[in-house]
């Protein structure tokens, strides 16, 4: 008796795989079993490679349908993904996606017909890939932004550390001058001007380059 199996992948915690269920049945599928993974990425790991992907390989027979939410569920890696498709079809398994209610198998045999869905296969494939990728590219420059802003928000790091900023603190409780400081702790005569002026200010400005 042939099955119906939901694959779902959710790789955030925006995802859910209550979601992805609800999806597939409000679209009018009849899921007989949910296979999952959880916290795993389609881009650096193949379906295969997955405790529950693996799964879907030993569990799946000929008549079977295999449903995901999109193709990306099943991977964001072209080869993999094409790959997964083409060998489930060859084994009599029909995959079917939500998104756009698409349909692989390989009942054709019209080369045309073929070729227009390997065609299909591969562009889904590589769109998951590109997307991967530019979401990838996206969060590495808005990691690098953060970190430029955060420098920036920090100002110019401080030439003095908390032993010489404490020295400079008590010689000028002393009544030392600037001139003298200076050249006891090897600072500027303006740094230890800016000091002894705003010592709270000074303070900050190392806590800011502490971490």
């Amino acid at each position: 008796m042939s099955q119906t199996i939901l694959y779902a992948r959710v790789s955030t915690a925006d995802q859910t795989l209550d979601h992805q269920r609800v999806q597939a049945e409000e679209a009018g599928f009849k899921i007989d079993e949910v296979v999952a993974d959880h916290g795993v990425s389609g881009l650096s790991c193949n379906l295969a490679d997955r405790p529950q992907g693996r799964r879907l390989f030993d569990k799946l027979r000929r008549g079977d349908v295999l449903v995901v939410r999109w193709v990306d569920r099943l991977g964001r890696n072209y080869q993999d993904v094409t790959d997964t498709i083409r060998d489930f079809m060859r084994r009599g398994v029909v995959v079917r996606t939500v998104i756009n209610n698409m349909t692989f198998d390989g009942a054709t045999t019209d080369p045309m017909q073929e070729a227009v869905r390997d065609a299909l296969i591969a562009f889904m494939a590589a769109t998951a890939q590109a997307q991967a990728e530019a979401t990838k590219e996206a969060q590495r420059a808005g990691i690098a932004a953060a970190k430029a802003d955060a420098k920036r928000y920090r100002g110019k790091k401080p030439t003095y550390d908390a032993a010489t900023l404490t020295l400079v603190q008590e010689m000028a409780a002393k009544g030392e001058g600037n001139s003298a400081i200076a050249k006891a702790t090897g600072l500027s005569r303006q740094t230890v001007f800016r000091i002894k002026a705003d010592p709270a200010a000074a303070e900050t400005a190392l806590e800011r380059w502490a971490s």
